[in-house]
């Protein structure tokens, strides 16, 4: 401190800090911030020591005095310069000479706008903010690089966005972090072109060869009908500070081999051996078939296969096949029961004492059915005529080929009907629905029947173990007391149901939700007497209506051109 110059205070503890400018050199002390939060910027600081001629001293202790905030004084400085110190006082003379003239006063020095570093939650970016008042100047570059040094950013600090905002502005951004690349999930992809399956062979006429259906899928041994893109780990990002932040990694799979098929590099899936690909749980397998040459009935029995099966003959009253991969009858199911993945029959379905029922995950495919009953996941294609019976699909009811008529029944399918004619002249009842999959409201219903079971056994069980636990199970015999614990063991499991059965009904209800664009098609006519329903809307018809389309619009069933 020069010689002369008194000693200075700055601030106090309402301000909530204090410099002292003595002979030994220059103090802050900074005192601990209550709710209200810190009365000053790391800049104002700056600020008063620069007014007071302190130039030299060391940025990182004045930062972390101002982050400890701990009421200790620290020294800053030993020396600073007093020509420009605003305490400063010239009214001593110098011994054995006359007093000279009162000094000239320093000139007001101008101040300096008040300017901060906010930083994200995130910690990914910071926003310089600078307070703009008249007749004060701006922070010099130096000046905001020193406080974001000081506030430890050292990553993505942007010089031109400082340079600019400080030549005309408020606010900018002036460091920003690199954001992580998030890896990729593994995929898997089919290398046989299942858009394929179930088209039918169209001739250079225009017409639809229904023999020719593209049924199967087939694999040759050694053939890749599948591979695995592993997923990736992604892309380190760094915040502003120069910290790491780790990416989200990818999601993996396994590789989808199945039945009857090996894996090869580690990612690729191949054939073991020759016949039908069938996906199915996640997986891609090879099934080969079971033949059986003649009907089923007597001489053969049931049928409960994992694999295809192929009937020379049919499916006799009482007997029933049951397959995971395609069924392919010759002959036709007469009063017998048929479930599979695909299932093909050559002739008809009849139903017999209430029994002739055809249930496949996919596709049914038959030429006429009659009191039967057809359930499919995809697709029923009749090339005949459906007559009195029952016919739930998924996706799409066809009855086109041949007479293709539709006469008395139920018809339900998730998007679409299409016939040649529906209903006769004899006015005989049909009841077609469109817009809502049977499936999903089967597996809905029976979701809401285990919930709701679920649920009161768990009620039960759960006010059984109340009024047990008023009692003292050490004063029990052994045996009654495992019990008890074996009781309170199987509330788990049960609690585990309802919840399963709970999140089944939410995603089977958004699934029922997205079904909206129902229509019914019919390429000659519809006789009155039929009952439609497209997408919950009814419409009973009077007139006989020809080659159109029945749709919602505007919520009412309407009627429009065939498609």
């Amino acid at each position: 401190m020069a010689e002369g110059l008194k000693s200075a205070t700055v601030g106090g503890r309402e301000a909530g800090y204090l410099f002292e400018f003595k002979p030994d050199g220059v103090f802050l002390t900074v005192y601990p911030v209550d709710d209200s939060g810190m009365l000053f910027e790391l800049s104002d600081m700056r600020q008063i020591l620069k007014e007071y001629g302190v130039m030299d001293y060391d940025m990182g202790d004045l930062a972390h005095a101002v982050r400890a905030a701990d009421g200790k004084p620290c020294l800053l400085a030993k020396t600073f310069e007093a020509s420009i110190a605003p305490q400063a006082s010239a009214e001593k003379s110098v011994e054995g000479t006359q007093p000279s003239a009162p000094a000239e006063q320093p000139t007001k020095q101008q101040s300096v706008m008040k300017f901060q570093i906010e930083v994200s939650k995130d910690r990914m970016t910071a926003t310089l903010k600078i307070d703009r008042q008249p007749g004060q100047i701006p922070p010099t570059k130096e000046d905001v690089l020193a406080e974001l040094e000081a506030r430890r950013i050292i990553f993505g600090i942007d010089e031109a966005a400082i340079e600019s905002v400080l030549e005309h502005g408020s606010q900018v951004v002036v460091a920003r972090g690199k954001q992580p690349e998030a890896g990729k999930d593994a995929v898997v992809v089919p290398k046989f072109d299942a858009s394929q399956k179930g088209k039918m062979a169209v001739d250079k006429y225009g017409r639809v060869d229904y023999k020719n259906m593209n049924l199967f899928l087939i694999a040759k041994k050694g053939d890749v009908i599948a591979e695995r893109i592993p997923h990736t780990m992604g892309v380190e990002g760094t915040n502003i500070f120069g910290d790491m932040i780790k990416p989200k990694p990818g999601k993996p799979k396994p590789v989808p081999a199945g039945k009857n098929t090996e894996i090869k590099d580690e990612n690729f899936v191949v054939a073991a051996i020759d016949g039908q690909i069938i996906e199915a749980n996640n997986k891609f397998s090879i099934d080969p078939r079971l033949e059986i040459r003649g009907d089923v009935g007597v001489g053969t029995g049931n049928i409960d296969f994992i694999g295809a099966v192929d009937i020379s003959g049919s499916v006799q009253q009482g007997f029933s096949v049951k397959a995971t991969g395609n069924v392919e009858i010759k002959g036709g199911v007469n009063g017998g029961t048929v479930e599979g993945y695909n299932v093909f029959i050559k002739g008809g379905i009849i139903g017999v004492d209430g029994k002739g029922k055809v249930v496949a995950e996919e596709d049914v495919q038959a030429a006429f059915v009659e009191n039967g009953s057809i359930e499919a996941g995809a697709v029923i294609t009749i090339t005949d005529v459906a007559l009195h019976s029952d016919l739930r699909a998924g996706i799409r009811i066809v009855v086109e080929g041949k007479r293709g008529l539709v006469t008395g029944g139920y018809l339900a399918a998730g998007e679409e009907i299409r016939a040649k004619v529906i209903g006769n002249p004899a006015l005989v009842a049909s009841r077609l629905v469109v817009g809502v999959n049977p499936s999903l409201q089967k597996k809905y219903q029976e979701a809401c029947k285990d919930y709701s079971e679920s649920k009161k056994k768990l009620q039960q069980l759960t006010q059984a173990l109340n009024t047990l636990g008023k009692i003292d199970v050490s004063m029990l015999p052994p045996q009654r007391a495992e019990q008890i614990a074996q009781l309170t063991r199987s509330q788990f499991p049960l609690a585990g149901r309802v919840e399963r059965a709970e999140r089944l009904i939410r995603e089977l209800e958004e699934q029922i939700a997205q079904m909206k664009n129902g229509r019914i098609c019919v390429s000659d006519r519809v006789y009155p007497g039929q009952k439609l329903i497209v997408n919950s809307v009814v419409k009973q018809i009077q007139t006989e209506e020809q080659h159109c389309t029945f749709r919602v619009e505007e919520d009412e069933v309407r009627v429009g051109p065939y498609e």
